[in-house]
C-alpha cells in the first residue's frame, strides 16, 4: 500500500511538471512571462521586420 501511495504522488508530480512546462512555454511565446533570456522576442522581432518589409 505504501509503495501505491509513493507510486501516485510521484506520477502525479510528474504530471503537473510536465503541465507546468507546457504552460510556461505557452506564456513566454505570447510574451506574458519572460524567463530573462528573452527566445520568444527573436520570434517578435522577426514578425516585426516581416511586417515593416512590406510583405515584398
Amino acid at each position: 500500500m505504501k509503495a501505491l501511495i509513493s507510486d501516485l504522488t510521484g506520477s502525479i508530480r510528474i504530471l503537473f511538471a510536465g503541465l507546468w512546462l507546457v504552460i510556461r512555454i505557452i506564456l513566454e511565446y505570447f510574451g506574458f512571462i519572460s524567463d530573462g533570456n528573452d527566445r520568444t522576442t527573436g520570434i517578435k522581432d522577426l514578425r516585426e521586420e516581416y511586417k515593416k518589409a512590406n510583405y515584398r
